[in-house]
């Protein structure tokens, strides 16, 4: 077992989470019943952002981050807001002397990651970014059976498609923002290939993009395809989609040895299942309540978390390059022609 998964002793944080949706409700309910202290809540809409304080038991509320950092009891911040946010807010708590748990994407560029990075290594504070998926029992089952030498991957292939043709999030509410495919589910599913290939360093892999124009309303692209090469002559395939009238989310790992398919968190081969969070004797392995303890004992330990900022830069990078080539390819004002 480990740190993380058994949770290192310690005195609780005191914590403040930005951010009153789905994924601030999770992170609330963990660390609320992993015994840490809710200093502060941090909305947008002054009234939701009270009702949301009040149900879940946090001492102060307000609509202003810096209400937070200024408070000298409070010394960690979990950023669940929209991702073009994620960058400054994650800046302003490393300045305010605040360990950080973001969700992801860590920013919207390379650069920005690449700056917050340097920022942690340069102030000793943790900065974790919260890719819960490389905690699902089947990807980490997958990445041991690839670090014990059990499988050569050649190639893998990720496919990530859901409906999300309006501006309404997993918890039904329609948002004040619009979530990005390409920088913020693609960094999901391009970081987790990147990982299972082993990838650890910027400017190891190159990059092909295909994006669709931007959708009509949402004015983004609604598909796309990311062809990705190692410098071991590795390859991996990401197709994404918010048109898909079926969800699908599954990770195709072919190798000298064997294949794996990891499909909705069920990991099996050609022989059969290798690993079913339905049988699985922990409980499943929580992936969020590990995430969360893996933040905690870095800051108790004084190291770089599992998901550090610098780990997740090989993803950045690769959707920097996405990006440029579909800013270089773009007609100017063009949409797509699909719509409705």
């Amino acid at each position: 077992m480990t740190t993380a998964e058994a949770g290192a002793a310690g005195p609780p944080l005191r914590i403040a989470i930005v951010g009153y949706g789905q994924i601030a409700r999770s992170h609330t309910r963990i660390m609320k019943g992993e015994g840490h202290t809710l200093r502060w809540l941090i909305g947008r809409v002054p009234e939701k952002t009270q009702a949301f304080a009040q149900e879940h038991g946090f001492a102060r509320h307000s609509t202003s981050l810096n209400d937070a950092l200024s408070d000298p009891e409070v010394n960690a911040v979990i950023l669940c807001t929209p991702s073009e946010q994620h960058e400054d807010q994650t800046d302003a708590c490393l300045r305010a002397d605040k360990h950080v748990l973001v969700e992801i994407p860590l920013a919207m560029t390379f650069q920005g990651g690449r700056r917050l990075a340097a920022m942690a290594r340069e102030t000793g504070l943790t900065v974790m970014v919260a890719h819960t998926h490389r905690y699902q029992g089947a990807m980490l089952r997958a990445k041991e059976l690839i670090a014990s030498g059990a499988l050569t991957l050649h190639s893998v292939v990720a496919r990530y498609m859901f409906l999300r043709r309006e501006n309404i999030g997993a918890n039904g509410y329609v948002r004040s923002w619009t979530d990005n495919l390409l920088w913020h589910h693609g960094q999901h599913a391009t970081d987790m290939c990147l990982w299972m290939l082993g990838v650890e360093q910027p400017g190891q892999v190159d990059v092909t993009s295909v994006l669709a124009l931007p959708d009509q309303r949402l004015e983004i692209p609604l598909d796309l395809t990311l062809a990705m090469r190692t410098r071991h002559d590795q390859l991996a395939t990401v197709v994404m989609s918010y048109n898909a009238h079926i969800s699908v989310y599954d990770y195709l790992l072919i190798g000298r040895e064997d294949m794996l398919i990891i499909d909705n968190g069920v990991l099996r081969n050609k022989d059969g299942v290798l690993y079913d969070p339905k049988q699985d004797p922990a409980g499943g392995r929580n992936s969020g309540v590990l995430q969360n303890r893996e933040f905690v004992a870095a800051i108790r330990e004084r190291r770089q978390p599992m998901i550090s900022a610098d780990s997740v830069l090989p993803a950045l990078e690769a959707l920097q390059h996405a990006q440029a080539q579909y800013d270089a390819w773009r007609p100017q004002g063009a949409a797509h022609p699909i719509s409705g």
